[in-house]
């Protein structure tokens, strides 16, 4: 438990970084939350079809990792994203993931410009499977694949 606590200890100059932020509660649609405006700033949607999803994405550098390559936990949350985008339905609650599956496969950098699809696999009931590839626009090399299920209302049949 100690060996924890000091990993997870903050240095004065992190604690006094953090102490500076200010984040204001935000009026929901009407202005992205701190986490939309951190983790989702810089997604072009490229195309919407039936059951796909383009988008592009430059790395930047606040989701990068000490060597400058695009962390784990973003290319995590990327996936969650578009791979929800896909299967949602407008008027309609998001879905929740119930399960995600990710290869890494290579890496990204800052600047690197990203071409994510999504697409859906399969519904059943409430239930909804969907693939996300992540590649380098520029050089074509898969960055990552994502398989995302996720659970969620459907609109009423009567």
């Amino acid at each position: 438990m100690n060996k924890a606590q000091e990993f997870l200890a903050l240095t004065e100059e992190e604690s006094e970084s953090v102490s500076r932020l200010t984040i204001h509660p935000h009026r929901v649609g009407v202005e992205p939350s701190f986490y939309e405006d951190f983790a989702l700033r810089g997604i072009r949607v490229d195309r919407v079809e039936p059951g796909f999803v383009a988008c592009t994405f430059k790395v930047p550098p606040r989701l990068t990792d000490s060597n400058g390559k695009l962390a784990s936990g973003a290319i995590a949350n990327l996936v969650d994203e578009v791979g929800g985008a896909v299967v949602h339905v407008e008027g309609l609650p998001m879905n929740v993931s119930v399960d995600m599956s990710i290869s890494f496969i290579s890496t990204a950098r800052v600047h690197d410009e990203l071409e994510i699809t999504s697409r859906v696999l399969g519904q059943r009931g409430a239930y909804s499977g969907t693939i996300v590839l992540m590649r380098n626009k520029a050089t074509g090399e898969i960055i990552a694949e994502g398989r995302h299920s996720l659970f969620g209302r459907h609109p009423s049949k009567i």
